[in-house]
């Protein structure tokens, strides 16, 4: 077993948290990452608050083991999702795209651990003024909206800012990634890409062909001109953001042709002209398999390389 920190903060037996992806992360998705000893996590995104309390059912029909929603702050929903979060006493909440501090002293009466999404040291400071339980630090490595800085650099940053636990994301799929991670100071990895290829995970049987087929240069960032780049499967949309951005089209524009497209993607299956959603480590995925085969996967694989690693002349 791999203890850490983060297993006692969460009561979970396993330092892995699933990321919550929008449109990805569904009830059963986390579900079965919790049911297999991991934190599994319901992407809220834009979603409307009855349907994040739908998808929060869908989890305490399935395990009685603990599980979180991810809030995305700038959703028009936001403060109702935030009131069916505590009314159904979910017990971790992450959050992304703002500020959590006003919904802080909410959650924490309710008895919920709250744990922002953070790019940057100077953020991760900001968070943990506010009382915050943990710190999710993402690198550049991940699917989705990203930062600048890289995992490697990142981790062992934020780790030395706030005392509080560390979580790493953006570039951890296996064992060798855990392990690295928490050598840098994290006490745990949010896990994105590799989950959506969990046979729990109900996106688009397309959108997980993508990533089983996805080389390692596949994953790129587009958007970027817009102030909010995004790391995606290159494809026919891509390249046509590429095109627009080197013409110098307004960032509005830019905007306007992405509404909609992830949904394209994981509910239509459309992945030549939706945005398909991925880190880095899409080309490190090679199958399609229970969640807790990944869980046990990577634990088991970071336990090998902590073993060996020991063995080393030093």
């Amino acid at each position: 077993m791999i203890k850490t920190e983060l297993c006692k903060l969460l009561d979970i037996e396993h330092p892995i948290i699933q990321g919550g992806m929008a449109w990805i992360a569904t009830g059963e998705l986390a579900a079965a990452v919790s049911q297999a000893g991991g934190l599994g996590i319901i992407g809220a995104g834009n979603a409307p608050a009855e349907i994040v309390r739908e998808e929060i059912k869908k989890v305490k029909k399935v395990t009685d083991k603990p599980f979180g929603v991810n809030v995305m702050l700038l959703s028009p929903y936001v403060d109702e999702v935030i009131e069916v979060v505590i009314e159904e006493k979910v017990p971790v909440v992450t959050t992304g795209a703002g500020n959590p501090g006003k919904y802080i002293d909410a959650l924490k009466d309710a008895g919920t651990k709250i744990i922002p999404v953070v790019p940057s040291v100077a953020l991760a400071k900001r968070m943990a003024r506010l009382g915050v339980d943990a710190i999710i630090a993402e690198g550049s490595e991940a699917g989705g909206h990203i930062g600048e800085l890289t995992t490697m650099p990142l981790i062992p940053q934020i780790a030395r800012s706030v005392d509080l636990p560390v979580i790493a994301a953006g570039g951890v799929a296996d064992g060798y990634g855990l392990a690295a991670v928490l050598s840098l100071g994290a006490v745990g990895a949010q896990v994105g890409t590799r989950f959506i290829c969990a046979k729990e995970c109900t996106v688009h049987e397309n959108y997980k062909k993508a990533i089983l087929k996805a080389r390692d240069r596949d994953a790129i960032v587009t958007a970027r001109s817009t102030g909010h780049p995004v790391r995606n499967l290159k494809n026919k949309l891509t390249r046509q953001i590429e095109s627009m951005e080197q013409e110098g089209v307004p960032k509005e524009e830019i905007e306007k042709l992405g509404i909609g497209r992830l949904q394209r993607a994981v509910i239509d299956g459309d992945v030549d002209e939706g945005t398909v959603m991925a880190g880095q480590v899409a080309a490190m995925v090679s199958k399609v398999e229970p969640a807790k085969d990944i869980i046990v996967d990577i634990i088991e694989g970071a336990k090998k390389v902590m073993k060996d690693n020991c063995k080393l002349i030093v």
